[in-house]
């Protein structure tokens, strides 16, 4: 593999996924993997783990199989892999497999740059996931969510969400899906207003703040008093899955990283940073899976899924609670 791969060849032998915004990350993967699947449905796909990939297992991946099918590769974390092992994938990128195809997820600095340049030199398809760092950045982001989505939001709906959500692209992704799903016509500031400001964010966030620290009973009567003064149930919902992912992504992060860092890390004011730690006492990372199953499932159920939004919603804020405290071992 020499020539270089053109940067719109989802099938190339080989795809650089570079830098350190997971949802960029995730969205290079996805869209080699959906690819590779139009192509050949029958596509077996092995997204390793970060660490999975120990030296001498490449060879039993790459190795072609009975059917023949085709199959997508995805190493995570690939600047941290061992000395042996990048010396089995450079030697395997030399003389790659045909129908395999690998995506190198590296997270673009000086760590591991032998194995990216070597890629890299080797023509490896790259795709830029740098983290977005400027407000202006994430404006952009939003506004391209939108074209994407093939819907009109104006210049002032995306300024509104931007300063509502703060820098998370996930949650800013999510926001502009819901958007779309629930509102038709242009987007506009008065729209973004009634879902994630104002008297939406003093009752849905209130609902979550609740919940998330194991107040059952509490959070079931601000939500009851929320849905009587004509909350959105998809803002209660959003606001629910924004806690709990918040938590999961604070525990996920170094330990040692003073406030500032941490906060700039994670896209999150430092108040933010100090209530999220309060809120993680109790929590465990099968709790934080299992909320966000009930907060899909309420989503899709007040999204149309279901004759009583209120009962689901309810249903799951039980549940959130009951996640907070579930586990003897906290994170």
């Amino acid at each position: 593999m020499a020539r270089k791969s053109a940067p719109d060849d989802l099938l190339a032998p080989l795809t650089l996924a570079v830098g350190q915004e997971e949802l960029l990350l995730d969205r290079a993967v996805a869209q080699v993997v959906a690819a590779a699947r139009a192509a050949d449905p029958e596509t077996d796909v092995r997204d390793l783990a970060p660490g999975a990939l120990q030296p001498g297992g490449l060879a039993e991946l790459t190795t072609p199989s009975l059917f023949a099918e085709r199959k997508v590769i995805v190493v995570r974390a690939a600047q941290d892999l061992s000395a042996d092992s990048v010396k089995e994938v450079k030697a395997y990128l030399e003389a790659p497999a045909e129908e395999v195809i690998m995506v190198l997820v590296h997270a673009g600095g000086a760590k591991g740059k032998g194995l990216l340049d070597a890629g890299r030199k080797l023509g490896g398809r790259e795709v830029t996931c740098a983290k977005m760092t400027k407000a202006g950045e994430r404006l952009s982001f939003i506004k391209g969510e939108f074209r994407t989505l093939g819907r009109s939001a104006t210049q002032e709906a995306c300024q509104a969400l931007l300063d509502a959500l703060g820098g998370d692209l996930r949650e800013l992704a999510a926001a502009c899906s819901q958007l779309t799903s629930d509102v038709e016509g242009t987007i506009d500031e008065s729209v973004v207003a009634r879902y994630y400001s104002g008297r939406a964010e003093a009752t849905g966030f209130e609902v979550a703040d609740l919940a998330v620290t194991g107040r059952a009973a509490e959070a079931l009567e601000r939500l009851r008093w929320a849905l009587a003064v004509g909350q959105p149930p998809t803002g209660i919902t959003y606001a629910l899955a924004s806690g709990v992912r918040s938590i999961g992504r604070l525990a996920t992060a170094g330990r040692n990283m003073r406030p500032g860092d941490l906060a700039r890390e994670l896209g999150m004011p430092p108040w933010k940073v100090d209530r999220v730690r309060q809120q993680m006492r109790g929590w465990t990372g099968d709790a934080v899976a299992t909320a966000l199953t009930a907060i899909a499932q309420a989503d899709a159920a007040v999204k149309g899924g279901s004759d009583d939004p209120a009962f689901a919603l309810e249903r799951c804020v039980v549940a959130v609670a009951r996640a907070a405290r579930s586990g003897a071992r906290q994170y």
